[in-house]
């Protein structure tokens, strides 16, 4: 795969004189309060002064978005390594098998954490219950109040943190940009409507911040997931990895006027069919595991099937399972249907692919470390090599809780061993004497023709000439966006959205393969030998390679 090069407009979002801003100082910094940050908080040492920065309120993540369950080997009739083939079987390649067989291994000891925590688990016969989801050989998949696990392990791990004396929560607190001083981090300018702005000077920060599913029309993601720790830790200098690699959820409620709803991958777990507006289920015509195959075959056989029957949707068939399973295990979901006076046990669930899960981000070591000094990053920001070029079901959660405890670990041992004595930098942001103030761009407009684009032309299926149809468009808008200085939340996160969907498109145009949930039709096989990285970061000589 060949070279490419692509350089950020500016170093930083906003102007900034050192000198009239409020400065704060913390040991270690966490951004985002997902699972992977509230748990990388809890890690950390009573010792230390720990700031949480979260851009909306604490309970508000992906994370308690999750339905599905969290993945681990708790059936004496399964085993570690099976869980570990299922994750390398499904990555296409990309996993590494270290990283793979030491967070699966540790998967049980995490789950049974939680519970300690107080996550009340769903019980079957006084154990946990397990249920099988797609590319799982086994039933491993715990779940919490049917089907809100998320929702579950978030409330037990905050009311936990919230109870952490050394830890401050900084809530509706956006981070502008990243710190750092002769090539280290040293912290964040943060911003929230009631203060302004405020430089936090830290020893070690961690990077916990999410996702980039609004980047597309189509998205299960809330509506903070704009990619601003991808774009924020990019422009400071860190190596971002297989940015093409967006995971598509097979099953998003699709009514048209509604938000986008997920459907859980357990609901097909449990025995649900997919069929096409004809009644026909149509997942064994392209695949022997049928409903049970991995998201991205899932994913491209409904956008398959849509096409042959010229029809928006395809349906979810609950009818043949018992009503009373059907209403015990997806007690939200079921609510949510009859929102829209739909009977889980009796209608087709209209559904379509959206955007779900980042697969790439920062790269990062064994424990969590980035390319950046002092600054770590654990869950969906981040490419572990957990996912490979595609998640296993139910995987997120467990990534986020074991990298979350190695990024605390290493952060605070490194805070440890580091003196008070901070030096704030000669800090100068790159923004010239003159340049346009927001003018009132119509932000919304943009943002949905951003996301537009990048579902027809960057989404489930992909080719050169859609690609770079999508950079034309994307570097039309970032030219006179990028000229402005914004000084809202909204206006910071379309800049993040720019930067990132040019990295994701640039990634996609190396990529000359399909591989995993990255589809190319022009280059349908997947190129032989041992799959291939491509890594992508801004420095002097801004150059994205592959290995």
């Amino acid at each position: 795969m060949p070279e490419i090069q692509y350089s950020p407009r500016r170093r930083h979002l906003v102007r900034f004189d050192p000198k009239r801003i409020p400065h704060m100082f913390a040991d270690v910094l966490v951004l985002g309060a997902g699972i992977a940050g509230v748990r990388a908080a809890l890690e950390l040492d009573p010792r230390l002064r720990v700031v949480i920065v979260t851009k909306d309120k604490l309970d508000l993540s992906s994370s308690a978005w999750a339905q599905g369950g969290i993945a681990g080997v708790l059936d004496p009739t399964d085993n570690v390594e099976n869980h570990a083939v299922d994750t390398i079987g499904a990555g296409a390649g990309l996993c590494n098998e270290e990283v793979v067989r030491s967070v699966v291994q540790a998967a049980p000891e995490l789950i049974r954490e939680l519970a300690t925590f107080g996550a009340q688990f769903d019980k079957r016969d006084g154990e946990i219950a397990l249920t099988m989801e797609g590319g799982h050989s086994h039933a491993r998949v715990a779940h919490a109040l049917g089907d809100a696990t998320g929702k579950e392990i978030m409330r037990a791990l905050i009311d936990t943190v919230r109870g952490a004396r050394w830890t401050e929560i900084w809530e509706e607190t956006f981070t502008i940009d990243l710190l750092t001083q002769e090539g280290t981090c040293r912290g964040a300018l943060v911003w929230n409507p009631d203060h302004g702005k405020t430089f936090v000077w830290a020893k070690q920060t961690i990077l916990c911040t999410g996702g980039a599913g609004r980047l597309f029309r189509e998205t299960t993601n809330p509506d903070i997931a704009t990619a601003d720790g991808h774009a924020i830790a990019y422009r400071a200098g860190a190596q971002l990895r297989d940015m093409e690699m967006m995971q598509f959820h097979p099953t998003v409620l699709y009514i048209a006027g509604s938000s986008r709803h997920l459907i859980s991958e357990a609901v097909r777990g449990e025995g649900a069919h997919l069929v096409d507006n004809r009644g026909h289920r149509f997942m064994p015509d392209y695949d022997e595991r049928a409903e049970l195959a991995p998201r991205d075959i899932v994913a491209r056989a409904i956008t398959d099937q849509m096409e042959k029957t010229r029809h928006t949707c395809v349906y979810l068939d609950l009818r043949h399972l018992p009503a009373d399973l059907v209403t015990q295990r997806f007690p939200h979901i079921g609510q949510v249907c009859r929102e829209f006076g739909l009977d889980m046990t009796q209608d087709l669930i209209p559904v379509r692919p959206g955007a779900h899960y980042m697969i790439g981000g920062l790269s990062v070591d064994m424990n969590g470390q980035t390319t950046l000094p002092g600054l770590w990053a654990a869950g969906e920001v981040t490419s572990s090599g957990l996912h490979g070029a595609n998640r296993l079901a139910s995987n997120s959660l467990l990534e986020g809780l074991y990298y979350g405890i190695r990024a605390g670990r290493g952060a605070s041992s490194s805070a440890l061993e580091m003196p008070d004595n901070f030096c704030i930098a000669p800090l100068v942001s790159d923004w010239p004497r003159t340049t346009q103030d927001d003018d009132g761009l119509n932000l919304v407009d943009l943002q949905n023709s951003l996301s537009s684009i990048m579902w027809r032309n960057v989404g489930i299926r992909r080719d050169a000439e859609g690609l770079r149809s999508a950079a034309e468009q994307v570097d039309f808008w970032d030219r006179y966006v990028s000229q402005r200085e914004f000084n809202t939340v909204e206006g910071w996160e379309l800049q993040n959205m720019l930067l990132v969907a040019r990295l994701m498109i640039e990634s996609a145009l190396v990529r000359e393969e399909s591989r995993g949930v990255h589809y190319r039709s022009d280059f349908p096989q997947t190129n032989a030998g041992p799959g291939e990285h491509v890594s992508i970061v801004w420095s002097d000589a801004a150059a994205a390679t592959t290995h």
